[in-house]
């Protein structure tokens, strides 16, 4: 009897180490959609009051949250019922994720003064619109973006199981937490970023200005803006290599091209001539439905 039951528990102690394994590498292969979901709300949760910062950041949280109890069950079932299922979503998210990468690439370098003009644009609008209603709408929008990327988070720590051929339950388990790490983790890196400006405010009042601490206010403060830009610029790299991962180990062909070259100038290679297809598909569709519309 009690043989029987230390059984179980070297079962499980073994099951464990076999999650915590394979999670890490999942986490690894998740990290760059990582970086773009912690980019993007990093910048959706500035530009509040200080006293409404956390409030919005804890409202997009608990939206991620249910993103990932969604999410979670229509993958694994997803994955029961038709398993390359799974690789075609993957694919079709790299499209995704390429599209958005090379997108924002354009969109800097040929439509800055177009971007700016929007942004004025919707500065105006915000300004006829309740703190309120404002505050609804980007909390809306955050979740809206951070459902897409759960979807990739998710699909691709799915995958990871899948390719080293792990029983169901640990591609449950393993899934599961990654999909837990990626929301607190990233929240939690973002609750810390947007809070860099107050409490470089706190320390020039404490330090009266004046020494270290007066000095270091003043960096965290001006800092703010810098590194949601810098988590941008990462963020949109990190799109792309995700993607051209994607290709380069989802699509058999793509598998076996370029065979000589480096893995990061390969993948760097598909995820920008992917994200450029996207581009142009994307664009030509909404260039055909503008002129049906018109008639």
């Amino acid at each position: 009897m009690a043989s029987g039951f230390f059984a179980v528990l070297d079962d499980i102690a073994a099951l464990m180490d076999d999650v915590a394994v394979t999670s890490k590498i999942a986490t690894q292969k998740t990290a760059g959609i990582l970086g773009d979901d912690l980019a993007v709300n990093a910048e959706k949760a500035t530009g509040f009051l200080s006293s409404r910062e956390l409030p919005v950041l804890w409202a997009i949280t608990k939206g991620s949250f249910l993103n990932k109890l969604i999410i979670l069950p229509i993958v694994f079932l997803l994955n029961w019922l038709y398993a390359p299922a799974i690789n075609y979503v993957l694919i079709l998210g790299g499209l995704y994720l390429s599209y958005e990468g090379m997108e924002k690439i354009i969109e800097f370098l040929f439509h800055r003064n177009k971007k700016g003009h929007e942004a004025e644009a919707e500065i105006e609008e915000a300004e006829d619109k309740s703190p309120e209603e404002t505050e609804k709408a980007k909390v809306k929008s955050a979740i809206t973006t951070d459902f897409i990327l759960s979807i990739e988070i998710v699909i691709i720590a799915l995958g990871t199981v899948l390719e080293e051929s792990h029983p169901f339950i640990t591609q449950i388990l393993v899934t599961s937490l990654v999909a837990f790490i990626a929301t607190v983790g990233v929240y939690g890196i973002v609750a810390l970023i947007v809070r860099m400006d107050d409490a470089g405010f706190k320390l020039i009042k404490k330090s009266n200005d004046k020494g270290f601490f007066g000095k270091l206010g003043h960096v965290l403060v001006k800092a703010l803006p810098i590194v949601i830009k810098a988590l941008g610029v990462i963020g949109t790299i990190a799109l792309i290599m995700v993607a051209g991962g994607i290709f380069a180990h989802r699509i058999d062909y793509f598998h076996h091209l370029l065979p000589t070259w480096p893995k990061v100038l390969k993948e760097m290679t598909f995820g920008i001539a992917g994200g450029l297809i996207a581009v142009a598909v994307f664009t030509a569709g909404k260039w055909a439905y503008s002129l049906v519309a018109k008639k």
